[in-house]
């Protein structure tokens, strides 16, 4: 009952580690700690290694005989791709390549890959679905989808079976406070804004406060990192039942506007939002949201915590526990 878990010492690697070993199942993290952390491995052994590394991975394919593997670690910030294309194409393809080839030669031949909305490009204003066009800005959206297109190819040639998930932005954490959401440098918004909460760094910024919006800010799509989890662990048992390979997105299906995700963070905390106005982004979309029906009633999956409350709520609670060390 082995799951190898790529990326399970990072933020949704390690809450899917926990929710595997909920299922039954025995996670097993693989992780170069480079943005993970070994505190975050609480629910199965841990072997540390490179998706870049062939030989390690067989290795690991070798002792554990997993049944399926669930695929997270990758290079995944936006702005870093665009400044260095070629360690996502190396990282995030190559990695994969490295990650698909060992599974098949191991006869593991099931396959949980966590993908992107990233992949669709900035679509504004558009519901996105399993059916929209795929036209990545950049090399990280461009590198998911290579992926993807990597797993078909699998599928014809070696019977590899995949259930791909694109999601949008994703909080909260573990509302049992065992682990949670720790990037070193942090970029994510709900993080950021409680930081600066907690006077961890002068202000949160705003980027942009004219879009065609109701309030002028940007708009996007949360969904909590349990919600994520307990889809991919839906899509592993999906594979082992016998169904086929199934692409997903995962979605709120409404979004919020930042200035409304600050309202929150005030309401939840009882902490004014120290907040300074930047200029807009370049490439940044009105509106993204993501719909999900197909997960929902093929999956039969929910996104039960991700009202905005309660995402903030969690991510408040862990942020006040503390953090990880190396």
């Amino acid at each position: 009952m082995h799951v190898l878990v790529t990326g399970g010492a990072g933020y949704i690697g390690s809450h899917a580690c926990k929710a595997l070993k909920k299922e039954g199942y025995v996670p097993v993290a693989y992780d170069n700690l480079a943005t993970g952390w070994q505190d975050a491995v609480k629910f199965g052994p841990f072997e540390h290694g490179d998706v870049l590394d062939r030989e390690r991975l067989d290795e690991v394919f070798r002792n554990y005989q997993p049944l399926a593997v669930m695929h997270f670690a990758a290079l995944s910030q936006v702005g870093e791709a665009m400044q260095k294309p070629g360690q996502y194409w190396r990282n995030n393809v190559v990695g994969s390549l490295n990650l698909i080839e060992a599974a098949v030669a191991a006869g593991c031949l099931d396959f949980v890959f966590s993908s992107t909305c990233a992949t669709y490009g900035d679509q504004d204003n558009v519901l996105l679905d399993e059916q929209t066009e795929q036209k990545p800005l950049n090399a990280y959206g461009a590198s998911k989808l290579a992926v993807e297109d990597m797993l078909r190819d699998f599928e014809v040639a070696h019977g590899l079976r995949s259930v791909i998930f694109r999601y949008f932005n994703v909080a909260g954490a573990d509302p049992e406070v065992e682990v949670g959401e720790f990037h070193r440098p942090e970029s994510h918004l709900i993080p950021l804004l409680l930081e600066a909460i907690d006077g961890k760094r002068p202000a949160l910024t705003v980027f942009g406060n004219d879009y065609d919006t109701p309030d002028g800010t940007c708009i996007r799509d949360y969904v909590h990192v349990c919600d994520i989890v307990d889809a991919h662990v839906l899509g592993l048992n999906w594979l082992r039942s016998g169904c086929g390979s199934r692409v997903f997105n995962l979605g709120s299906g409404s979004g919020f506007s930042v200035r409304e995700v600050i309202s929150c963070s005030h309401l939840v905390t009882n902490r004014e939002v120290p907040v300074v106005e930047g200029p807009r982004r370049e490439g940044d979309c009105a509106k993204l949201v993501s719909g999900s029906q197909r997960a929902i009633e093929e999956l039969n999956w929910a996104p039960r915590r991700s009202d905005l409350t309660t995402m903030i709520t969690d991510a408040w609670r862990w942020h006040q526990r503390g953090h990880y060390e190396k």
